[in-house]
């Protein structure tokens, strides 16, 4: 892998990648980790689905989780891929963290599944609960409701500064090329394995 074989846009780069990975068969492509700290640098890292990817790499989830938490005292986050197919891949994010719009959000939510909307009502992520038995009663007091957006509930988006492609190869004389945000543009220098 050279400089001249990825595109100068590290999100279209990302996307490429993304596409061969879910072409190729690979499980749940989108998946990434999400990385982020509190005020006082206590890290957190948990998966989430990508479900957009614009000027960054757009995720949801409800704003009274850890993970909002965090970004809303530290609005700063690092998110990696991680693909076996076509090639052993992974792609590393970091950059700053944004709410989407609330109509971004409602377009979004409007996409899911009426079990996905119901279980988000039900469940206060990131909440102490008495038992799994209060969840259940809660969706199940929802009925077959296809409830609306709670206002706790919406997305995030990581604009990025960073980005870090890595291809694997023999003998762990890896691929890693990394993008830089310089101005307008980007810079891209190769790392060492």
């Amino acid at each position: 892998m050279d400089v001249g074989d990825l595109d100068p846009d590290p999100l279209r780069q990302l996307d490429e990648w993304f596409g061969a990975a879910r072409a190729a068969g690979e499980t749940m492509p989108e998946a990434m980790c999400v990385a982020t700290a509190s005020r006082d640098g206590e890290p957190s890292a948990r998966y989430v689905l990508m479900r957009g990817l614009d000027e960054g790499v757009v995720f949801f989830t409800d704003y009274g989780s850890d993970k909002a938490r965090d970004v809303e005292e530290n609005p700063r986050a690092a998110a990696v891929f991680h693909w076996r197919l076509p090639v052993h891949r992974q792609v590393r994010v970091r950059g700053t963290v944004a709410r989407t719009t609330t109509e971004e959000s409602d377009r979004y939510w409007a996409t899911r599944p009426p079990g996905s909307r119901r279980s988000a009502v039900a469940s206060h992520q990131s909440s102490v609960v008495a038992g799994r038995h209060v969840l259940d009663a809660a969706v199940a007091a929802l009925g077959d409701t296809e409830p609306a957006r709670p206002d706790r509930w919406g997305g995030y988006r990581i604009l990025p500064w960073a980005f870090e492609f890595w291809e694997g190869r023999e003998n762990r004389l890896h691929d890693r090329l990394r993008y830089l945000r310089e101005g307008d543009g980007w810079r891209v220098e190769r790392l060492s394995p």
